[in-house]
């Protein structure tokens, strides 16, 4: 077996049933989830447990801004965090850089200020390790948030199916830490990951976000008072929970939605979407037709903002190497289907 095929910790439901996808029931899918957050049953459910506490930590904010705070200025001001700034960060951090290494940072320090760019949401290894699995077996049994398991089954994939395994040798362990090495986060020993089934160590987690916390409430405090800061912390946590239901969007809910001229990529079923392209630099066709590329936004409409951070990043000198496809696309997929199309209408129009 491939690494990446036994990388993760399976569901006690698993993922096949006579040679083919399983697709649990919904009570099956929720029992596995209060299972995986019971740190009674053991220790090593923290991190599972730890991701939903943190959106858990996020209502207050936004009850307090619906019912004491709220203002249509601060709305649209939290809309455009949420949905522009953290969805360009996510996209930038957690999916460019810490997984698919599409460029390099000169130093550590301009790593450490684009981690914590934003209030922080997602630990790097729920997202990082599982999204590997994702990209070596799309839509097919074991991958985390397999489309065809259902929209539930990709909203509670972070606990159900994206843990790492909790019974890696040395050698293997320290093979999927490397995985996340390059984030910034700190990495559990072999011993501590035996005690905590995780890379990540949950001390060290908790004061990275509470640190982050602390530094943007007051940040956001200072700027526009209470108001301001807690308008943006529920619009994050709109965020965190939003997120978790983009990748059955994207795979265009297990039904074929990719068009022609828009969506090349065709292993899978990802497609090219107006709003979170147009939001974050999301075009996740695009993204699966150049996984590692720096850039996701080829057609002059496909707006990419996070590539424009990261040229901006890169002119500040914060950037070292970076892979762009846009030329490879263009020549190998869009002017090829651009000549096959007008081919194709000359041989009508002298039908």
């Amino acid at each position: 077996m491939a690494f990446l095929d036994q990388v993760l910790d399976p569901p006690s439901y698993g993922y096949l049933r006579n040679q083919k996808l399983y697709v649990p029931t919904k009570s099956e899918i929720f029992r596995e989830f209060f299972s995986r957050i019971n740190i009674f049953q053991t220790r090593k459910n923290w991190l599972p447990l730890f991701g939903w506490l943190v959106v858990l930590f996020f209502a207050p904010f936004f009850f307090l801004f619906f019912f004491r705070y709220f203002s249509w200025p601060l709305f649209l001001a939290g809309f455009i965090y949420s949905m522009v700034i953290m969805g360009t960060h996510g996209t930038v951090y957690l999916h460019r850089f810490s997984t698919h290494h599409a460029f390099t940072f000169k130093n550590r320090f301009w790593l450490f200020i684009l981690r914590n760019l934003v209030v922080k949401t997602i630990p790097e290894e729920t997202y990082v390790v599982s999204h590997h699995v994702h990209h070596y077996i799309s839509e097919k049994p074991g991958d985390p948030y397999n489309v065809y398991g259902g929209w539930l089954y990709c909203f509670l994939a972070d606990v159900n199916h994206q843990s790492i395994a909790k019974n890696f040798s040395r050698a293997d362990y320290h093979k999927t830490a490397a995985l996340v090495s390059h984030t910034g986060m700190g990495l559990n020993s072999y011993e501590q990951y035996q005690t905590w089934g995780t890379i990540a160590h949950p001390v060290r987690t908790f004061f990275q976000f509470a640190l982050n916390w602390a530094f943007w409430f007051g940040a956001c405090y200072l700027i526009g008072g209470m108001p301001l800061a807690v308008a943006i912390f529920a619009w994050s946590g709109v965020w965190a929970v939003g997120v978790r239901t983009f990748n059955f969007d994207g795979h265009g809910g297990g039904k074929d939605k990719r068009k022609e001229g828009i969506d090349f990529n065709r292993a899978d079923l990802s497609i090219n979407q107006l709003w979170p392209g147009l939001v974050t630099g999301e075009w996740h066709n695009n993204h699966h037709l150049y996984p590692n590329g720096v850039r996701a936004g080829f057609l002059p409409y496909q707006w990419d903002y996070a590539w424009l951070f990261i040229k901006v990043y890169r002119s500040l000198g914060a950037i070292e190497n970076l892979r762009d496809y846009k030329e490879h696309f263009y020549t190998r997929y869009y002017e090829p289907y651009l000549k096959q199309k007008s081919l194709a209408e000359i041989q009508r129009s002298t039908a």
